[in-house]
């Protein structure tokens, strides 16, 4: 089988992008995916809305990744870049209320589908259902629906995501090779995930009941926000929003009436008439029947005091591959600036499967691009020999 100058695998949004800047150099180029199509966990992750990107000021978007290293990344290809490569799709864009931004379409298809004719119209070359097994010698091994078969390309992006959704073929199987090649890799952990809580059956009939209009603590942080009850523990925004506080062990605190002080509760209260039961009471507070089952399971004894200070118990993150994302991957030190792997030249790595983790709302996708774009710019400098391989 004839070699491809570039080989990408992995078809998601980072190997994608990648393919594109590397085919616009004219350079032969073959997308290796195990999965029958393209970017699956990027579709799922639309089906309710695909946020992009985030629209805020510079200092304040970059702040939410932690991570010094993506800043010049994300310098070069950051909110207004995704805003403008979506509408010359021909995906126009919306700034919503809390300043994410999304395709006028809403959905994740459309936006792929153009983004894959661009792609066909380039020459670059999709092979689904080829698995990345490991190494022969420096070349890349893969099952393929015409028997095993080996690619030696003259540069290569690794895109193979982390370790959560593996139904969606992001399942951390490269690891355990790239760690033989001499490639530090930090320890997966769960981010952007829901938490796990030991409900009492009182419980049962607020499943996937939304409790909203609180403040949540933890650590250092408080912030207004809202997360879902469900069978399993608690989930949505607000959590994931604090879920590196809470995944270090602190607990998780409610403020449910976050516009009354303590003072005001108890002059409230001194106004009740006596006997009144205390569910009652709660509902004149302005607690709705969500919030009410939630002081009636944890703070039952003393409901009226803990109203301002309500502790949610945790019994630790839900496990790794219900995560939106993870944490972990190759190690900063392993890459040179250009995301080239130092123990393998000629081979880069984008996307998740870097050491990075940011929160929801559109931070995952930018970064995910902005690497892909940023490696992709990086082997293509190679083939052309602008920059010299290393010895």
């Amino acid at each position: 089988m004839p070699q491809p100058e570039a080989l990408i695998i992995g078809a998601g949004p980072a190997g994608l992008m990648a393919a594109e800047e590397l085919a616009k150099t004219g350079a032969q180029v073959v997308v290796c995916e195990a999965k029958p199509t393209v970017a699956r966990k990027f579709l799922m992750a639309g089906k309710s809305g695909l946020n992009v990107t985030k629209d805020e000021d510079w200092e304040t978007f970059v702040a939410r990744y932690d991570c010094p290293h993506l800043r010049p990344i994300l310098r070069d290809f950051g909110p207004n870049e995704v805003q403008d490569w979506c509408r010359a799709l021909g995906q126009d864009v919306y700034t919503g209320s809390s300043g994410r931004v999304f395709p006028v379409a809403m959905k994740a298809s459309p936006l792929l589908r153009a983004w894959a004719q661009r792609l066909t119209a380039q020459g670059v070359e999709i092979r689904t259902r080829w698995r990345w097994t490991g190494f022969a010698g420096s070349a890349f091994r893969f099952d393929t629906p015409i028997g095993p078969q080996t690619l030696a390309p003259k540069v290569t992006v690794l895109a193979l995501g982390g370790a959560s959704w593996q139904r969606l073929g992001s399942d951390g199987a490269w690891v355990p090779w790239l760690r033989a090649k001499g490639v530090a890799i930090t320890d997966w952990q769960p981010a952007n995930m829901g938490f796990r809580v030991d409900w009492s059956t009182h419980m049962t009939p607020f499943f996937g009941s939304p409790v909203k209009g609180i403040a949540l603590l933890a650590g250092p942080h408080r912030g207004r926000g809202e997360f879902i009850i469900s069978a399993r523990g608690v989930e949505g925004g607000g959590i994931y929003s604090i879920y590196k506080y809470l995944r270090d062990a602190y607990t998780l605190t409610l403020d449910l009436l976050p516009d009354l002080s303590t003072e005001e509760i108890a002059r409230r209260l001194a106004r009740m008439k006596p006997g009144e039961s205390t569910a009652n009471r709660l509902r004149k507070l302005g607690l709705d029947r969500t919030q009410t089952a939630l002081v009636m399971e944890f703070a039952r004894a003393e409901p009226f005091s803990r109203i301002k200070q309500l502790s949610i118990p945790l019994q630790g993150p839900r496990p790794l591959d219900e995560a939106i994302s993870v944490a972990g991957g190759i190690a900063w030190d392993a890459l040179t600036p250009d995301l080239e792997l130092q123990a393998l030249p000629d081979t880069f790595a984008a996307g998740e499967m870097l050491d990075w983790e940011a929160p929801t709302g559109g931070y995952l996708l930018t970064a995910a691009w902005a690497t892909g774009r940023w490696a992709g710019l990086a082997a293509a400098r190679r083939l052309t020999r602008q920059t010299p391989p290393r010895t």
